[in-house]
This record gives C-alpha cells, structure tokens and sequence, in this order.
C-alpha cells in the first residue's frame, strides 16, 4: 500500500530538514497556460548530489499533490550541490528572497530529470526573474 495515495503522511512526519543548495545549469524563458502538469502523490523527494532538476513555476492556487497545473513559467536546470530531501512547502531563496515554494513534482521526463513544480504569486521565467548560469538557489530546511 502506497502511505501517499492513502494520504497516511503529512508534512509534520519531518521534524528537521537541512538546506538543499543548488546551482543554476541553465536559465530557462518560456510561458504554457495548458501545460496539464500531473503532479504525483508523494510530498517528498530524495535527491543525491549532483542531481539535476527541472524548476517549474506555476500561479495556479490550486497546485499540490495529486492536482492537475495548468498554466506554467519555465525557472531553470538546477545541479544539486549535496544530497537532500525536497519537501511540498519547501521555500525556494535566491539573492536573499524567497521566489516560491514547492507545490510538487512531476515525472513527465523521468527518469531522465525530475519536474519540481513552484507555486509563486505571478508566473514568470528564469529569465524574467533575472536569473543567471552559476546562481545558487537554496531549497531551505527548517527544524520545528
């Protein structure tokens, strides 16, 4: 039995998490209002270092496990600097703000690279946020 389908695990099952930092591999431009982005069930994932991941943004309210995105902005590849968990609710922090958080993944291209879905307040791109090729973004942990 799958504890996530069965919505047996919430988020307060993580106590303490340490920073997932990640490198900018590449920038990304681009804009889709019908993307039909199936996020999975699991609020969590483990990535090992040097992982590369898909940063996608989307301002659907309604993103979360499970739930179907529609409109999308493309953010960047990001390398993992270390091995990590990424958890929904997650914030994203680059240049000292918090640019989103994780809303939940996407396995479209797997197992080639992972979707990590960002739920922002407006839809715009790497590009348009003006980001760079070597920004760090840290995934941040916390410790309740």
């Amino acid at each position: 039995m799958d504890p996530y389908s069965h919505k047996l695990i919430k988020t307060d099952f993580f106590h303490a998490k340490r920073d997932v930092p990640t490198r900018v591999a590449v920038v990304l431009d681009g804009h889709l209002e019908n993307r039909n982005l199936q996020l999975i069930q699991p609020l969590s994932r483990a990535f090992s270092e040097k992982s590369i991941i898909e940063l996608i943004a989307t301002d659907d309210p309604n993103a979360k496990p499970g739930a179907t995105v529609q409109p999308i902005a493309y953010i960047a590849f990001v390398e993992l600097q270390q091995s990590g968990v990424i958890l929904v609710g997650d914030e994203l922090e680059w240049n000292g703000k918090v640019i989103g958080t994780i809303a939940g993944y996407d396995d479209t291209h797997m197992p080639n690279h992972q979707n990590v879905i960002i739920s922002v307040s407006k839809g715009i791109s790497g590009k348009e946020l003006g980001l760079n090729v070597e920004d760090t973004i840290t995934i941040k942990g916390f410790k309740k």
